[in-house]
């Protein structure tokens, strides 16, 4: 996954480096942390806001954190990574729609998610593809 996202130009805290657990920085698309938590919570895929070297506030994190065990615990495969980078870059566009329109609060941003169509609409397609993979304990 931090290949993926690193090809696509995004800025990652390991600057690229493979390992389980992806720390992106989200500042350069004027994004927080905890906004892209709660889109993509909506889109049925889970993560961590989090914050990254260089943020002034604990409170407002600049970015997410990704871990890859539990998607190749399910039996995800690079391919897959690339599937979820879509969805992933999805979501920021999305957001920065979103932002511009309500404005940068989280509650506003949180208001108009929960409601907008295109979010409504991937949340249901990134369902249907993970109900594709094993989930472990069943």
């Amino acid at each position: 996954m931090a290949n993926e996202l690193a090809k696509r130009g995004e800025k990652l805290v390991t600057g690229g480096t493979d390992t389980h657990l992806v720390m992106w920085d989200l500042r350069p698309h004027g994004i927080s942390g905890g906004k892209m938590q709660e889109i993509l919570d909506l889109m049925n895929i889970t993560t961590n806001k989090n914050s990254v070297v260089g943020d002034t506030s604990a409170l407002t994190p600049g970015g997410i954190r990704l871990g890859t065990g539990a998607m190749t615990t399910r039996g995800m495969v690079e391919k897959d990574m690339v599937t979820i980078v879509d969805y992933l870059m999805q979501a920021i566009t999305i957001s920065k729609r979103v932002q511009e329109a309500h404005g940068k609060k989280l509650v506003d941003f949180v208001k108009a998610i929960k409601v907008d169509e295109e979010v409504l609409e991937a949340g249901k397609k990134v369902q249907e593809w993970a109900y594709t993979f094993h989930m472990p304990g069943q």
